[in-house]
């Protein structure tokens, strides 16, 4: 590829542009596939502190909302992960190389040269530690809107039950309500879980991706150099595999940081203990709701949900990355 200096299109900011629109692309098809998952494993994540478990496990969750709520049902709360979706694949890309670039030079090393995967894990983990600050009042506005139908008809008795609030009512109650900073209720779980996961997530990728590009030239008839171009460049079966592989390296990383964080976001609406009028009880910290969680259901009350996450995410970060490599390659 060209330099900058030789190529107008490669500068700075049309790169950083290039970046935000492959990740804003691959960010919307893999939500769109993931959201029913995403929504039975915010369910499940939130009955653990419950006295009674509403479902019994992710298919009896998946189960029950297509009985009870039909395809609406499985797609309640889209609007807030798709805008998130963008927010988080934008950035993540983003920041990633451009802290990859920021690493290099603090090195005086080449921008071209490739990145160690120390270099790689330190880049994606700042990269995750941004975009967590985007992602937390998204993520609260869509675990409530997907928790609504569970509390509904606790919350009216009338024959003709008022329409569930949309994102933007359930966004501007929770602004009237704490406050602006009320948006970044359970931001440490989401911290927590986007530097790590982040980590794993493209250091997995670019591994994988490492051995797979290496595994064909070694099987290669014509023997071609790895130093070609076309050589480094990633099939789209190797991008959708060591997607994968990084799809499963994220959520397994530190999944409890997350449960934490949905049982914090859904507390308000599924366990409120303030009577009406009086003054509401002061919000659970991170740490004190993990450890209500874990004296509630040990180990497996922290992975409620775990294993239908992995399995969505395995396809979805396939999805992502065979999105973003391709239209790397096309358009770059």
């Amino acid at each position: 590829m060209d330099g900058p200096s030789n190529a107008p299109s490669n500068s700075p900011a049309v790169r950083a542009a290039k970046d935000i629109g492959y990740g804003i692309v691959a960010g919307i098809a893999s939500k769109i596939f993931e959201h029913p998952f995403d929504l039975t494993k915010v369910r499940l994540q939130s009955q653990v502190l419950d006295a009674e478990a509403r479902f019994t496990g992710p298919i009896d969750c998946l189960n029950k909302t297509w009985r009870n709520e039909g395809i609406r049902g499985l797609y309640r709360g889209l609007p807030a992960p798709i805008v998130g979706a963008m927010a988080e694949n934008a950035s993540l890309f983003l920041s990633y190389r451009e802290l990859q670039d920021l690493i290099k030079r603090v090195n005086h090393q080449p921008i071209e040269d490739a990145s160690s995967m120390p270099q790689i894990a330190l880049a994606a983990a700042g990269a995750g530690a941004i975009t967590s600050f985007l992602l937390t009042p998204i993520e609260l506005v869509k675990c409530k809107m997907q928790v609504q139908m569970l509390v509904s008809p606790a919350l009216s008795s009338s024959a003709s039950p008022q329409p569930l609030p949309g994102p933007l009512a359930v966004l501007m109650s929770v602004i009237r309500n704490t406050g602006i900073r009320g948006l970044w209720l359970g931001h440490t779980g989401t911290f927590i879980r986007e530097t790590g996961g982040t980590a794993a997530w493209f250091s997995t990728k670019e591994f994988v991706a490492s051995l797979l590009v290496a595994r064909r030239h070694a099987t290669d008839e014509d023997g071609g150099a790895l130093t070609s171009p076309s050589a480094k460049e990633l099939r789209p079966w190797e991008s959708a595999v060591s997607g994968a592989c990084a799809g499963a390296a994220f959520n397994l990383a530190l999944f409890p940081a997350d449960t934490v964080k949905s049982a914090m976001q859904t507390e308000q609406e599924l366990r409120p203990t303030a009577a009406v009028g009086a003054k509401a009880p002061p919000k659970s910290s991170f740490f004190a709701t993990f450890k209500a969680m874990y004296r509630a259901q040990g180990i497996k009350g922290l992975y409620a949900g775990c294993g239908i996450t992995v399995a969505r995410s395995i396809p979805s970060s396939a999805i992502i990355f065979l999105i973003y490599d391709e239209l790397s390659k096309r358009f770059n």
